[in-house]
């Protein structure tokens, strides 16, 4: 890879530590700051479920707009550094000593402040590669990610398994890792700052703001010019639904049918390890198979693997379950966020991956929240899985008829 790709993979290994938190440490925590107030298992399960939606949609609704507004000359990498303080000082805050309602909160505005920088790092791609080697640099940020992000969560771990013998509480290195992730976050957005230069832009020559959302309209009718995209954007909004869920759920589902959570913290760890080799192989893959084909695959995957989670009880399940994931996770995010990039005209990356975004966030929002809300009124999170389970299923066939259509090249 050149020097501005590994720039921009490096982003990849930032914030992909953020994200194992979210996994991992974050809703443990949380778990325990609630049952110190003494809210229920159920009850707790449907706080942080919303707590996930909120987030989703409040970057879904921006998206569009802050993406439009990135594709004009020079207004990308501000935004992009905006966003990415916004959520890295929001993880470095989580460690104040706060109840479980205010802790809510900071990670909201962490959370949004990552999920926004993605809209803008994600439209990069166009800028930094070519579209021969998207799938290939994409999946390379993936599987870097994953294997990137186990630096600062083992230091983490190592601090909160190893509290006592350093003369502090569990707790208090809890705290700890909140910091170390953002240092470790921040640090890898460096070179990504340093080095992006915004190559495919949209010239504007006043009032760029009061032209987003002319713009926003313009890029509805294109795509009804173009209905690979949005038969694309809708079968990816059913089975990343999925995707999204399984990763920002599986620890507060994996804590309510009674898995450890030694146990579920090393097993999550197992799957950023195994991701990155099945991330790399799925890039190889690629440059010989169609993308298509491979994304057909990977709902395939998860599809059996949430028909699994519905029996999980045990901790070796839960071990499987994981490696499984890593099997499909990164290939299936690489693969779309390429596959999509190709389909879009370059200098409207930002505005079209903002429409990308909302179907993405759209979709977290929907099955978090529907995973919370089953969870508390049938008093199991089990419900909410066998939902998961048909939004594969149709995203899988969304998928086949988008894969059918022609692209629409006079949008480029």
């Amino acid at each position: 890879m050149n020097a501005r790709e590994i720039s921009w993979t490096l982003y990849d290994v930032g914030n992909s530590a953020f994200i194992l938190l979210v996994s991992t440490i974050i809703p443990l925590y949380f778990k325990s700051l609630a049952g110190d107030a003494e809210l229920s298992l159920s009850d707790s399960t449907a706080y942080w479920g919303y707590t996930l939606s909120i987030s989703t949609l409040v970057v879904a609704v921006l998206g569009p707009i802050l993406g439009t507004l990135a594709d004009t000359n020079g207004y990308k990498k501000p935004l992009f550094l905006s966003f990415l303080l916004l959520g890295g000082i929001g993880c470095a805050a989580m460690a104040l000593p706060v109840g479980w309602l205010t802790f809510l909160i900071i990670f909201t505005i962490a959370r949004i402040g990552f999920s926004g920088s993605l809209i803008f790092y994600d439209s990069m791609l166009n800028d930094i590669t070519t579209d021969e080697r998207m799938d290939h640099v994409s999946s390379q940020g993936y599987a870097w990610g994953y294997l990137g992000s186990c630096v600062p969560f083992l230091l983490s771990l190592g601090f909160i398994l190893n509290a006592e013998k350093l003369g502090t509480t569990t707790t208090a290195a809890t705290m700890t890792a909140f910091g170390v992730t953002a240092v470790w976050w921040l640090a890898f957005s460096i070179p990504l700052l340093r080095g992006y230069r915004q190559i495919c832009y949209v010239d504007v020559p006043n009032r760029p703001i009061a032209h987003t959302f002319r713009r926003i309209a313009d890029a509805g009718r294109e795509m009804k010019r173009n209905p690979k995209i949005f038969w694309f954007l809708l079968a990816f909004f059913f089975y990343i639904d999925g995707v999204y869920t399984i990763i920002e759920m599986a620890t507060v589902y994996g804590k309510d049918v009674g898995i450890t959570d030694n146990a579920m913290l090393l097993a999550l760890l197992l799957t950023q390890v195994v991701a990155f080799p099945f991330a790399l192989l799925f890039g190889r893959l690629a440059g010989r198979m169609k993308a298509g084909n491979l994304i057909l695959l990977c709902i395939l995957g998860y599809l059996a693997i949430s028909l699994f989670a519905l029996q999980l009880d045990q901790a070796w399940e839960f071990w499987l379950l994981a490696v499984c994931v890593a099997v499909f996770q990164g290939a299936i995010q690489a693969l779309s966020r390429s596959y999509f990039a190709k389909l879009i005209p370059k200098e409207k990356s930002s505005e079209y991956f903002g429409f990308f975004d909302i179907f993405g966030k759209g979709a977290a929002f929907l099955g978090t929240a529907v995973m919370g809300l089953s969870s508390q009124l049938s008093g199991s999170s089990r419900t909410g899985v066998a939902v998961i389970v048909v939004m594969f299923a149709v995203g899988f066939i969304l998928f086949r008829k988008a894969e059918r259509m022609e692209t629409n090249n006079t949008l480029h």
